[in-house]
């Protein structure tokens, strides 16, 4: 993003931000004398929106929906906005995770079964009878949700449009080939 006044920037990202996830931590673009350091936001993991939440937008796409109805999904961001020559390098990072539970909520099959894993578990049993979460499997990358965040910002900023290349791109040397790429001559050290 090119522009001259670091907290016009700073501003847009937030904003941009707030739409999607609820910020947990931010760290300002500051100057410090001649120098400008590096912002960063942190956010809250957010379930991620089903198909009966249309007024949410975290979840890009059909699929992405119905995975988030279907299952437990959450996201969290970390946006990095980084000083460079001509502007700011704005970086977000979306990460998406998946519920791990001992069995479905709500589920009675395999209840009344006896364990043999020879693992004790104690736990008070919360109102409502819940089983806490073992834990959140992590997905990877959200680059739809990404690319969306990014598209926002820079059209809030006027910045060219830029998108990377869809998932499902296929190098021009085809799947299942590898381009060889040449190998540099190195002296040995003596």
């Amino acid at each position: 993003m090119s522009a001259a006044d670091p907290d016009v920037v700073w501003d847009q990202v937030v904003d941009v931000v707030d739409d999607y996830f609820r910020i947990e931590r931010e760290d300002r673009i500051r100057r410090v004398g001649n120098v400008v350091t590096e912002g960063r936001i942190d956010t809250v993991p957010e379930i991620g929106a089903t198909v009966f939440e249309p007024h949410r937008h975290d979840s890009v796409g059909g699929y992405e929906r119905l995975e988030s109805t279907l299952q437990t999904i959450r996201r969290r961001a970390l946006v990095r906005v980084t000083p460079s020559e001509s502007g700011y390098w704005v970086d977000v990072f979306v990460y998406k995770e998946l519920e791990d539970l001992e069995r479905p909520s709500h589920s009675t099959a395999g209840a009344v079964l006896p364990r043999f894993d020879s693992s004790l578990e104690r736990y008070r049993e919360p109102v409502g009878g819940q089983v806490p979460t073992v834990g959140w499997i992590p997905l990877g990358r959200d680059a739809a949700l990404e690319q969306r965040m990014i598209a926002q910002i820079q059209s809030r900023l006027g910045a060219p449009a830029y998108s990377m290349p869809p998932p499902d791109f296929v190098p021009e040397w085809g799947p299942g080939e590898v381009e060889e790429l040449p190998t540099p001559l190195l002296e040995p050290i003596r």
